[in-house]
């Protein structure tokens, strides 16, 4: 999300603005001096036009922050703490189950699609759907199936929420295929790997055991054996260490293969 400036910046920012704008509106009036009040007229035009053009500004900064604020009271509620014994004097939102968090998190997302554009429409857009998993299952994985047909972050995390729906519903075909999306689209906010893991996670659930264990291998191997520009190595992803911790689990004998960690560089002993 977009990092907005202090108001004292901004009111620095208008002062050069206005200075700025009054300078190049003097230097063209000696230019043109002589040449009647029509053009004095226009050079004034330009003037206002920069003003109001500055009012659009400033007016559209006012809006993202307000959205901002808004994003952040709804994502609150959405990570919201479920218990039925609050801690007295918190001011923290808790909900007495996951049912009422979600309802009371759609709410407010839905008034952020109501009231800004993008990105923060899409985002809420987002959050709803994988909240109505939880309210209106059906209803939320079409919504997502809608999302992830877009283009840029919002789509892939759809996707990728599509997918373990999917899984959790026992549609294991269906939940691999969007995962192997995921993988072809090469995407930083899911990563391959990240996707790859879901994928043998699957082949495991469908007692395809050497597919598993063969694309957990090559994760891990491959995350192993990176090296930087400077020939170090390059420090294992997330996914890399949890496809090793699940190749253990799945074929010992084939984590026993894998290419040992490399030890850390620039320690002296």
């Amino acid at each position: 999300m977009a990092k907005y400036k202090k108001k004292r910046v901004r009111e620095l920012r208008h002062d050069r603005f206005r200075d700025t704008t009054m300078l190049l509106a003097d230097r063209l009036a000696d230019r043109v001096a002589g040449r009647g009040k029509l053009v004095l007229l226009g050079l004034l035009g330009l003037v206002i036009l920069g003003t109001v053009a500055y009012g659009v500004v400033r007016w559209r900064h006012k809006h993202a922050e307000e959205a901002e604020q808004a994003m952040g009271r709804a994502i609150a509620i959405n990570i919201a703490e479920i218990s039925t014994t609050p801690v007295p004097g918190s001011k923290d939102p808790v909900f007495s189950t996951q049912n009422e968090r979600a309802e009371r998190a759609i709410q407010e997302f839905e008034k952020i699609v109501a009231k800004y554009g993008d990105p923060y429409r899409s985002e809420a857009l987002y959050f709803i759907a994988t909240n109505r998993l939880i309210t209106e299952r059906v209803k939320g994985e079409s919504e997502l199936q809608t999302l992830s047909q877009g283009k840029g972050e919002i789509a892939v995390l759809a996707k990728f929420a599509l997918a373990q729906a999917k899984e959790a519903d026992g549609n294991l075909d269906e939940a691999a295929r969007l995962f192997n999306e995921i993988v072809a689209a090469d995407s930083v906010i899911v990563t391959p790997e990240t996707a790859k893991v879901r994928v043998a996670i699957i082949y495991d659930k469908q007692g395809k055991k050497k597919e598993a264990a063969d694309l957990l291998f090559n994760i891990v191997d491959a995350g192993r054996k990176l090296r930087d520009k400077e020939g170090k190595p390059v420090p294992e992803s997330a996914a890399a260490r949890d496809a090793a911790q699940k190749l253990l689990k799945i074929d010992p004998a084939r984590h026993a293969q894998l290419t040992p960690i490399p030890p850390p560089t620039g320690l002296s002993f």
